[in-house]
């Protein structure tokens, strides 16, 4: 199973903006980090009402670093802007330097590709860009080609400007685009356009290339630039995503109308973006697939969704029980799709299952988290 919690001290608390403060987290064991990925989080606990909760922040920090982790945390609000007293306000408010925080070791599978050789595209949204700039750091130590697009409402709520400039050389070009900057930042020249996104924009500061692109940020804006890169060329296999909340698929979300308004002025670029820092979940890679009328059962393992009265047969079209059950048409309860919340945990009726990620908590005899298991037989699920 999982290695657990570890206990970190906090190191250095920074503010980055008027809404974004970073956090460097040191074990206090003395034992070395765990390894980290480019892109990858780590999940904190965090104080609740009922006992302590999991929230989950991109790891912000060289890769390479082996004294602390990093997290880029902004303050979020809760409803009609009240502090909602969980994850971010606590780290803002409540931890100083030199307090311990439980920690667990870096997960996710949006990361880095380091065995390619292909240009980079970084696009990131509001706090979206934490996990970019871990990946920047990395490919600083390479040869590729690297575009960093990150936009913000403007210079008040920017985050890591000037590590992201330290970064740019003859391959990697930075580009920070606010969408109602203020006077200060005209003055300072501390963005390259205002405006939105769109096509024009990308072909005047992109060169031709055969890019894998990241992106990171509120959903509105994964999906505008899932759509606009597609109509670039870039393959959607070459698009990794992550979402900063519940997991989806921006190809499903691509479908749906998107409204959008052009730039009034001659340098066009991403705008109306809204800032999220807790990664609750990860890139879902998945493709949308028709629920299907009937299923057969094969060898491999017949899957039955008892409350539901749904069979389905295991055959590797799914990468999950939770994904076989959303492609039978049945709509499970999950948030962060990684074995980390326990929201899609389910009664095992019978049969067994395997994790090929292994949950943060085990879960109690006779449960499973189906967001991170496969059948390995038939098995019966209180679903």
């Amino acid at each position: 199973m999982a290695q657990g919690f570890r206990e970190f001290r906090v190191a250095e608390k920074v503010t980055e903006s008027e809404i974004i403060t970073s956090f460097c987290l040191e074990p206090t064991d003395d034992a070395p980090l765990w390894p980290v990925k480019p892109g990858q989080y780590v999940t904190l606990q965090v104080p609740g009402r009922d006992g302590p909760v999991l929230k989950t922040y991109s790891v912000s920090s060289d890769p390479s670093e082996t004294r602390h982790y990093r997290i880029t945390v902004k303050r979020e609000a809760g409803v009609n802007g009240a502090p909602d007293g969980v994850g971010s306000c606590w780290l803002h408010d409540q931890v100083n330097k030199g307090d311990t925080i439980q920690l667990a070791a870096p997960r996710g599978s949006f990361v880095l590709d380091e065995n390619s050789t292909r240009p980079v595209l970084l696009l990131s949204g509001g706090v979206g860009l934490t996990p970019m700039v871990s990946m920047l750091h990395r490919l600083r130590e390479t040869d590729r080609e690297v575009h960093f697009l990150h936009a913000c409402e403007n210079g008040n709520v920017h985050a890591l400007r000037d590590e992201v400039m330290a970064c740019a050389n003859a391959r990697i070009t930075p580009l920070f685009v606010y969408h109602n900057p203020s006077e200060a930042d005209r003055k300072k020249g501390s963005f390259d356009a205002e405006g939105v996104i769109d096509r024009e924009f990308l072909r005047k500061h992109l060169p031709i290339g055969d890019y894998e692109a990241y992106i990171c940020g509120p959903t509105p804006f994964m999906v505008a630039m899932y759509q606009l890169l597609q109509e670039l060329g870039v393959p959607k296999a070459r698009i990794s995503y992550e979402f900063f909340g519940k997991s989806a698929s921006l190809e499903t979300l691509a479908a749906q109308p998107v409204t959008s308004r052009a730039a009034s002025r001659a340098a066009p670029t991403i705008q109306a973006l809204t800032f999220l820092t807790n990664p609750d979940a990860w890139a879902s890679a998945d493709e949308p697939s028709e629920p299907p009328a009937a299923v057969a059962a094969t060898a491999a393992g017949e899957v039955t969704f008892r409350r539901s009265n749904v069979t389905a047969a295991w055959d590797d079209s799914a990468e999950s029980l939770l994904e076989l059950a959303e492609n039978a048409g049945l709509e499970p309860e999950f948030v962060c799709r990684a074995g980390i919340c326990n929201s899609c945990k389910c009664g095992l009726i019978s049969g067994e299952v395997e994790y090929f990620e292994d949950p943060l908590m085990e879960p109690e005899a006779g449960q499973v988290l189906i967001c991170c298991s496969r059948p390995k037989g038939p098995v019966v699920l209180d679903l």
